[in-house]
């Protein structure tokens, strides 16, 4: 086996903590950064080691890990971090930050530092598919440079599915989460229906149970309903983030359903819910 890359995730929250925490567990030699230090200090026993700034972090990384909030975060923090790079280090660029701000790290970086090899690899799962290596990567580059970078795949998911150039991740992951965020608000609008007509959440899963609708995460969402904790997942404020950036990339395609659901969850976010998870859409449905 090949000996394991040294790696630096910028960003340390639930993603890309957990990734960090997966990657310590299989003896890698993690560093780690985030604007908020105290949010990687409970891996520091484990053996992270915490950098102040994310140039110090990525120095003598061989693969740097990006999982930040947003576009204009991520590319500050890369470009920051550029010149610290060593020579032919890759990044993997792993946020959800849309198709307009990917496509400008890749030139960047193709400019400033063409020795770099530049992976698009957001993934598809949430928090706790990521804290038990169960997301799927999906990476878009050049694949023959990436063996460091699977390996670093392969120890913090189930597998990484490549989808071409880099950027096409990026597009794609646009593509799955207008479709998570589609069913969720059809699964909340789906469960006050229910309701008022006497069936409870458990009542609509056998339902959905019985036949090809069943799909693992209306059922896991169905619970977080009928607990009403909704602890996040997925926070509904990055939920709704992700919807704006898909609308913003869809270019001349219509999708009146999506921009329907932005204006329901933004009141939504407005009214106080942002901070829990997307499947507290439905408490403010109900409300």
């Amino acid at each position: 086996m090949s000996q394991q890359p040294v790696v630096a995730v910028l960003g340390l929250g639930a993603m890309g903590h957990a990734f960090a925490a997966n990657l310590l567990k299989k003896g890698f030699t993690v560093r780690g950064w985030n604007r908020t230090r105290a949010k990687g200090e409970d891996l520091l026993d484990a053996g992270i080691t915490l950098a102040d700034s994310a140039a110090q972090a990525v120095s003598g990384a061989d693969v740097v890990i990006a999982m930040l909030a947003d576009g204009d975060t991520t590319r500050q923090a890369l470009n920051d971090a550029s010149s610290a790079l060593k020579q032919g280090a890759t990044i993997c660029q792993m946020g959800t930050i849309g198709v307009e701000a990917t496509d400008q790290l890749i030139a960047e970086f193709k400019s400033a530092r063409p020795d770099v090899v530049f992976i698009d690899a957001p993934v598809s799962g949430t928090k706790a598919p990521a804290e038990n290596a169960q997301i799927l990567v999906m990476a878009s580059g050049d694949q023959s440079k990436a063996q460091a970078a699977e390996q670093v795949f392969a120890a913090i998911g189930k597998g990484t599915q490549w989808l071409g150039e880099a950027g096409a991740s990026s597009r794609m992951k646009l593509v799955v989460n207008s479709w998570l965020i589609g069913l969720m608000q059809s699964l909340a609008e789906s469960t006050r229906l229910a309701e008022e007509f006497g069936f409870s959440t458990d009542d609509l899963w056998k339902v959905l149970d019985g036949g090809p609708l069943a799909a693992p995460y209306a059922k896991m969402k169905l619970g977080m309903i009928a607990s009403g904790d909704f602890t996040p997942q997925m926070h509904l404020v990055w939920a709704l983030k992700d919807a704006k950036l898909a609308l913003d990339a869809a270019g001349d395609s219509k999708l009146p359903a999506l921009e329907n659901i932005v204006d329901v969850w933004q009141q939504a976010v407005d009214a106080g819910y942002g901070e829990q998870d997307l499947a507290a859409v439905y408490q403010y449905l109900k409300r």
